[in-house]
């Protein structure tokens, strides 16, 4: 044996491990998967009848699959321009000359640090209609005359699963762009400065544009975990009231326990994973560019 075929051989066995935890935990699952979508089956036999592509059919032709999918896209978006807007507002206060600045670090973190289970039974007690302190703040002040239904009633609880998230999650977006702000360097403000450039011109002549990749690799991680949300809107609302926050997750969940409609989930999960393989297709590619540009 050569010391080619040697060196190949050894580099076979050390990608082994790597492909066999691939196969068994992505690739096998993701087939297992497509085939059920296939079928016509039970959650509690795991058995039925091949109908091929008549659950993807049924899915598209059916109003409640489409209302999952309004309700996903109005969530993604919603909770996405707010944790932009609130990371990057905190991510600019933060690098600033702020007071006690590693404590104020510190406690931005602390929403996206705490378990979704304590957050949402914190913001549960807060929008409670009956005795919760939004609604208390809301009357005592003067600004609505009776209590507000935020989590029972359309689009009210739209509006409050999206702000719950939003606050949960735009630390991340905070720790990305405060990143990237202190890798921008000083020279290019004080050159902007010597040319007699406002505070407001330094913003968008060299911030931004020195945050564009940054924020173009956040906008769609976030989406794409955003779009694949579950647990935060299930303990929140359940999809409710009248289905007006139910996402495709939470359609898959319905289809597959309550209705015991396996092969039907089984295709739902299939188009969102679809739509995320876009998703993830566009992040590959500025990923791509990304490295190319720090080649050069």
């Amino acid at each position: 044996m050569t010391l080619a075929t040697r060196n190949a051989a050894f580099g076979y066995l050390l990608m082994a491990p790597s492909v066999l935890f691939f196969v068994i935990l992505i690739a096998y699952p993701l087939g297992q998967t497509l085939v059920i979508s296939l079928y016509h089956m039970s959650t509690l036999t795991r058995t039925g009848e091949f109908i091929g592509a008549a659950n993807y059919t049924a899915l598209l032709q059916s109003g409640e699959f489409w209302n999952a999918f309004g309700n996903t896209l109005i969530w993604t978006v919603g909770c996405l321009a707010l944790q932009l807007g609130l990371g990057v507002a905190f991510a600019l206060i933060l690098h600033g000359k702020l007071f006690l600045r590693p404590i104020a670090r510190a406690l931005v973190l602390f929403p996206y640090l705490l378990s979704t289970v304590v957050a949402v039974l914190v913001w549960q007690w807060l929008f409670n209609d009956l005795y919760g302190y939004l609604n208390y703040l809301a009357e005592e002040y003067g600004v609505v005359d009776g209590p507000i239904n935020w989590l029972g009633q359309s689009p009210n609880a739209m509006i409050s699963v999206i702000v719950v998230a939003a606050w949960k999650q735009f630390p991340f977006v905070t720790i990305a762009v405060l990143a990237r702000l202190q890798g921008i360097p000083k020279a290019l403000y004080d050159a902007a400065k010597i040319d007699g450039a406002n505070a407001w011109s330094r913003f968008w002549d060299i911030t931004v544009p020195q945050l564009k990749p940054v924020l173009a690799m956040v906008i769609i991680l976030r989406t794409i975990w955003d779009f694949k949300e579950f647990d935060l809107i299930f303990m929140m609302t359940g999809g409710g009231p009248r289905s007006s926050t139910e996402t495709l997750p939470l359609l898959v969940y319905k289809e597959v326990f309550p209705k015991l409609s396996m092969g039907s989930g089984a295709a739902i999960a299939m188009i969102m994973l679809a739509i995320m393989l876009v998703f993830f297709w566009i992040y590959a590619g500025q990923y791509d560019r990304e490295e190319s540009a720090r080649t050069r």
